[in-house]
Order: C-alpha cells, then sequence, then structure tokens
C-alpha cells in the first residue's frame, strides 16, 4: 500500500463511514499452493465489542472458497471514486502527474457461516440494500421456497475479522493551496468520478489550509 503520512485518514469514524459508503469489496486470498484468486462482493459490517467484522457471501465450490477452506487468511480491499491528476494543475507544472483515488484494506481470517447463522446474514443482507423496505419481494422473507431451496445451498456464507485495517485518502494533501483549488475546479469541471474526488478534496480545504498558518512543502516525504 502506498504508505505516506499525509494520505492517510486518521479519523476512524470517517474510515468506518467509507467501508458503509462503498461496500462492493473486492475478497482476495491464495491457496496453499500460492494459486492467487478475487471475487467482488458485498459487505456488511459489524462492530461488536469494540472490533470489526465484516460479513459477506461467496458460491460454493468456486476457486475462492477452495482456497479460503485451505488458506483463511484474506484481504477486503474498499474503493471509492478515483480521477487522473495533471501535473499541468499545479503552480509548478514540472514535475509527474498522478491519480487521486481513497482505498481501505482489511486483513484477517475468514470463517465460514452455519447454515442457520447464514440465513440471518441473508435477511440483513437483503433489507439493507432494499432500504429497510421489508415488503419488497426481494426481502429473504418475501422470496418463494423454491427459490431458496436452490439457491441458498449454492453459497456460503463468511465473517471476517478485522485484524489489520490500512488506508490510502490520496487526495493532494501535498499540494500548495494554489494547486490544490485548482486541482478541484478541474476535476469538477470533467464531472464523474473526478467531481467526487473534487467533493472529498473540498472537505479537507480548512483543515490542510487553516487561515494564518503558512503553508510548508518541507512537511512531505516527497
Amino acid at each position: 500500500m502506498y504508505n505516506f503520512s499525509y494520505f492517510k485518514e486518521k479519523d476512524q469514524n470517517k474510515i468506518l463511514a467509507f467501508l458503509k459508503q462503498h461496500p462492493f469489496a473486492f475478497l482476495t486470498g491464495s491457496s496453499l499452493s500460492g494459486n492467487q484468486v478475487a471475487t467482488q462482493v458485498p459487505v456488511l459490517i459489524e462492530e461488536r465489542d469494540g472490533e470489526l467484522f465484516l460479513q459477506g457471501h461467496i458460491m460454493r465450490k468456486t476457486d475462492h472458497h477452495k482456497a479460503f477452506i485451505e488458506n483463511p487468511k484474506a484481504l477486503l480491499v474498499f474503493t471509492g471514486p478515483h480521477s487522473y491528476v495533471s501535473a499541468s494543475w499545479y503552480s509548478n507544472p514540472k514535475i509527474g502527474s498522478t491519480w487521486n483515488y481513497m482505498s481501505v484494506h482489511i486483513s484477517g481470517e475468514i470463517t465460514f457461516m452455519s447454515d442457520d447463522d447464514l440465513v440471518k446474514f441473508m435477511k440483513k443482507l437483503t433489507l439493507k440494500f432494499e432500504e429497510g423496505n421489508d415488503q419488497s419481494p426481494t426481502f429473504y422473507d418475501n422470496l418463494p421456497d423454491s427459490f431458496l431451496n436452490k439457491m441458498m445451498p449454492a453459497i456460503v456464507g463468511f465473517e471476517i475479522k478485522a485484524e489489520n485495517i490500512q488506508n490510502v485518502f490520496k487526495l493532494s494533501q501535498n499540494r500548495d493551496k494554489e494547486s490544490y483549488l485548482n486541482i478541484i475546479s478541474k476535476l469538477e469541471e470533467k464531472g464523474g468520478n473526478s467531481a467526487l474526488v473534487a467533493q472529498e478534496m473540498k472537505k479537507r480545504t480548512d483543515e490542510l489550509f487553516p487561515l494564518g498558518v503558512v503553508w510548508d512543502p518541507n512537511q512531505f516525504d516527497s
């Protein structure tokens, strides 16, 4: 992971909010033979006794299911909006361009749920993404038995206790104020993901450039 202190989000509540805002994560690991596996899954976040747990489900008998049975060490990667940032937008453009992005990596050991726990999880999952609408035809309790009897045996629920959490919120924090504000303007012009990155940068403007404090480029490693 890109490991510079000024690209780290230190507010744990903001990190948790980011995870919940971007729940479609990359689940990665490897078999004991070293075969790399990965899949993308929606993940629910639970806090219990001050610790973080991540829950999801995958198809049975896939390469990743078999690998995690052999080797339970797992990594979940959560990503947010990202965008190219041209050095031509800097007050000093004679350096390399870059990419702004936000990412959280969580590692831990994966455990698989019992059938009863999988049912409880699927009720939470469907209710969550149906925005609490328990009358939705796709909420677990409203699905026909013929569908559930076919699909539930084909999936397995998992839980990962977060043992290590790392993040990169790379949002041009190492640029001077003139460059920073110009980057925001250019990203807003591009729209889409770029505009979302600009929104995140705007939230940090006052913290990065407090009134009366002279910006010091020497505070950054590069």
